[in-house]
């Protein structure tokens, strides 16, 4: 008894071991490997990510060594402790006033 499906194309190609291994093969890197596809795609996300903090922080280290520039100067010292800690001279009175709703963060 024969095989009826011997001469057809499709049963060649498929009987053809080399297209086994090539399955196997493509299957192995894709699915399975330690280096496979999806792992890959994984890390690549995962660079990006680090890619974008690196860039949030360089701007932030740049802001700030402004900051620190600016702050060499005793007057804009003295303008920083008034803003920010509600410092004053001894001579002085400050006046917070908050009003109700008020959206701005402190």
């Amino acid at each position: 008894m024969t095989n009826p499906y011997k001469n057809k194309s499709w049963f060649k190609f498929l009987s053809n071991k080399y297209i086994w291994v090539l399955l196997f093969f493509a299957t192995w890197m894709i699915f399975l490997d330690n280096y496979s596809y999806f792992d890959h795609r994984f890390l690549d996300k995962q660079i990006e990510e680090l890619e974008d903090n690196k860039k949030y922080y360089k701007e932030e280290i740049k802001k700030d060594l402004e900051n620190i520039k600016e702050l060499k100067n005793s007057e804009q010292i003295e303008k920083y402790a008034r803003e920010k800690y509600y410092m004053k001279k001894d001579s002085e009175d400050i006046y917070i006033i908050e009003f109700e709703g008020d959206t701005i963060e402190k």
